[in-house]
């Protein structure tokens, strides 16, 4: 069960917080970008965000977590180091740029590590809400916007050298994994989640990652 937010943090937050979740290779890097581009066109006032990652300290557990020639990491361990990084960004970027009404667009938020380490990798889900209930507090995204495509094609996507530890050292069984638990993710709760098909030309994905947006702006 997810904590219910305090009547303070409602009141303070004026912002909305969009996400693009999806299997590797799905595009969310580009499609978010592309998403900030149409919201700006719009007048309306952005920040991006990636996971892991986008502050000092995130940026630094980003390059231990994805080095695709780092030494094995356990499946807890990366929750925790996710959490850690996501936490810090929450602090130090999400939750001033939302209570300064700002519209925050994240490239993977804590619906990635329930995917990954959760359905993929076996990490009971109870024991990664709680972690992510220590990292947010009470911060939800108001919209995630599912990408999802066939692992097959996701994967094939993925250049040489952008590949990851979780290309390079993870097998196909468990990227089905992955994929099948965002689907269930989105399944379990309609009213944030939208999917849309990552496999279609992007210019028709990013259409409908903009109408999905706009939907609760």
């Amino acid at each position: 069960m997810q904590p219910p937010a305090s009547s303070a943090s409602v009141a303070r937050r004026t912002g909305r917080f969009i996400t693009l979740e999806g299997p590797d290779g799905a595009g969310k890097t580009l499609q978010a970008q592309r998403l900030v581009e149409a919201l700006e066109a719009r007048g309306l006032h952005v920040r991006s965000t990636r996971e892991p990652g986008g502050t000092a300290l995130g940026e630094r557990v980003r390059s231990i977590l994805l080095s695709a020639d780092g030494p094995p990491i356990s499946p807890r361990a990366d929750a925790l180091l996710f959490n850690a990084a996501r936490a810090q960004l929450v602090a130090e970027v999400i939750r001033p740029a939302l209570e300064a009404g700002t519209i925050v667009v994240g490239a993977r938020h804590a619906d990635s590590t329930l995917a990954y380490q959760g359905y993929g990798a076996g990490v009971p889900l109870a024991e990664l809400r709680a972690l992510a209930d220590v990292a947010l507090g009470d911060l939800r995204p108001d919209r995630t916007i599912l990408l999802d495509l066939p692992v097959e094609v996701g994967l094939g996507r993925k250049t040489a050298d952008g590949v990851t530890r979780f290309e390079a050292s993870f097998d196909v069984a468990f990227h089905q994994r992955v994929r099948d638990g965002f689907l269930a993710l989105a399944a379990a709760e309609p009213e944030r989640w939208v999917v849309i098909d990552a496999a279609a030309p992007a210019d028709d994905v990013a259409a409908g990652v903009l109408e999905a947006a706009l939907a609760i702006l």
